[in-house]
């Protein structure tokens, strides 16, 4: 047996179900070793588009997933997936053949450690055959156990040396136990919660990752305290009376007040980024901050926190409550029936009052939203590119739980939303998968509309089409400055959808839906894409409120 072959059946061995990318010279082999070994091979048109896939497959399924790439160009075509996913710490392997060590004029050659490294990722490599498989094991247990994007790097000489040893010479990796919080920081935020009378939790992807749902529910029980999420997190509380939705700049008016209001907010897993808190201004003036999170670098990074608690978020919220109830504690905190009131009736933006912007010929994006929001079956997996769009789909569209909500925003950049659509749709197979796009991002990412309908994915792809990058036309315009570089001429997107096998509509009014909920209705056997000629007058409400905060 080869390196190649036994680096991909021991990667199926190890647990990686799925693996994607686009097969060249350079990584046949373990691909196809991989696939003999029981693992799915999802082909995708760009590796950046296939980096994406295997994310978000990553994060809605909870397993680590791979991406296959060529050599040198392959690499390089990923390299704004591997960034997406090592800035989201997304635990994914990235398998990046190499150039061979003597292969010093290879016109494929470049530093394939430094590359990775420069994005944030672990750089790993097969370094010799006799070491190769104890290699491709240290990487996958970096992936699991540190939530991190590893590019392990295969050298074509050794790919295609035989394996000393066959699969026997793979070593078993252990898993750590969850890591627990000290004792002492446990009474301590305790305390904090236990005097606390207006206590917040905002709940990140760490808190996800931990599976900490129900342990953050009882103890926000037991003090009283309101839940909410980063975006990332959107759906963790879906349900729960007490839950105000995303915080930050998608916050509710209604959640902004009252996280602003907190004596005491608390981060579980959350990064507490500008974003999460607009640039600080929905942090009090006299709340306190405490921040859980398993990465000591992550605590006080964005904001100043009065306590740092390091270890996993389910471990330390099953701990605190144990130390509440051990005291007898209970509170209502911030908790009434009158706030219950108003959070049910004013806690979603779909719920509230607003001047319908629609023209004859351009729908309001809201309207747009809402209306698809009626008619979409509850179980659902939203996935969301970036632009001035990205608001409305992730706070008017509800999602049925933090599974169902995929937003690959760590690096900002627009195009990755198709991708990861449809890396969400394969992860739950179950849901409707729906991927919203700006057009800028679904223009550079159209190549893989081939691919949503060569696997025949029951997917509803939403086209948010102002015919622009709009948030440099929001951004720029008001100065008086031109906008001409980042306007375009009107694209029939619904016609290029059609070409790759999509049934596809141009919607300019909510009448236009019927064709959807005609999709809905049917067999759903071909994808759907709505190109929304959306009115686009102003910037969205949250880009308004970062602009500000610039």
């Amino acid at each position: 047996m080869i390196v190649a072959e036994a680096v991909g059946r021991t990667l199926a061995r190890l647990g990686v179900r799925r693996v994607f990318g686009v097969v060249g010279s350079g990584n046949f082999h373990v691909t196809n070793a991989l696939v003999d070994g029981g693992a799915r091979f999802v082909a995708a048109r760009h590796e950046c588009g296939a980096t994406m896939m295997a994310d978000a497959y990553a994060r809605v399924s909870g397993e680590v997933s791979a991406v296959s790439l060529h050599q040198g160009c392959g690499l390089t075509n990923a390299l704004t997936g591997i960034t997406e996913a090592a800035k989201s710490r997304t635990p994914l392997l990235v398998l990046a053949a190499d150039t061979g060590g003597a292969a010093v004029r290879s016109n494929f050659r470049i530093d394939q450690d430094a590359v990775a490294v420069a994005v944030g990722a672990v750089a790993e490599r097969t370094h010799t055959p006799a070491s190769a498989l104890a290699d491709t094991v240290r990487a996958y247990r970096r992936a699991v156990t540190e939530r991190r994007t590893v590019v392990l790097n295969l050298p074509l000489d050794v790919q295609a040396a035989e394996c000393p040893g066959g699969l026997d010479a793979a070593p078993v990796p252990s898993v750590p136990a969850r890591p627990a919080p000290a004792p002492e920081a446990v009474r301590e935020l305790g305390d904090l919660l236990g005097a606390a009378r207006r206590p917040v939790f905002l709940a990140g992807r760490g808190a996800v990752v931990s599976d900490a749902r129900d342990a953050l529910v009882e103890l926000a029980d037991a003090c009283g305290a309101l839940l909410g999420t980063s975006a990332v997190a959107n759906g963790l509380f879906h349900g729960e009376p007490w839950s105000l939705g995303i915080s930050g700049g998608f916050a509710s008016p209604l959640a902004a007040e009252l996280i602003e209001g907190a004596d005491l907010l608390v981060g579980w897993g959350c990064s507490l980024t500008m974003w999460t808190t607009r640039h600080g201004r929905l942090v009090g003036a006299d709340t306190r901050v405490v921040q859980v999170d398993l990465d000591v670098d992550q605590i006080g990074a964005n904001h100043p926190v009065a306590l740092g608690v390091l270890g996993d978020v389910r471990e330390t919220a099953v701990a605190v409550a144990a130390d509440l109830a051990d005291r007898g504690h209970t509170a209502t905190g911030y908790r009434s029936p009158e706030l219950r009131d108003r959070i049910a009736a004013e806690g979603r933006w779909r719920d509230l009052a607003y001047d319908d912007e629609s023209t004859a010929d351009l729908i309001d994006p809201r309207t747009l939203t809402i209306g698809l929001d009626g008619l979409l079956p509850a179980e659902r997996v939203v996935a969301v590119d970036s632009g001035n769009f990205m608001g409305y789909p992730a706070a008017f569209l509800t999602v049925p739980d933090e599974r169902g909500f995929c937003f690959t925003q760590s690096f900002q950049s627009v195009g990755l939303g198709l991708g990861t659509a449809v890396g969400a749709a394969l992860a739950r197979p179950d849901r409707l998968p729906v991927a919203a796009l700006g057009d800028g991002g679904a223009l550079m990412a159209a190549a893989e509309l081939e691919t949503v309908a060569r696997l025949r994915l029951p997917m509803l792809v939403v086209v948010y089409d102002d015919a622009a990058y709009g948030a440099e036309v929001h951004h720029f315009g008001p100065d008086g400055l031109p906008l001409h570089t980042v306007r375009f001429p009107d694209t029939d997107i619904a016609a290029i959808a059609a070409g790759h096998g999509f049934d596809a509509v141009t919607v300019r009014r909510r009448s236009d839906l019927d064709a959807v909920r005609a999709w809905v209705a049917g067999p759903r056997d071909r994808p759907m894409l709505v190109d929304a000629k959306v009115v686009a007058d102003h910037g969205a409400w949250w880009l308004e409120e970062a602009f500000r905060g610039h």
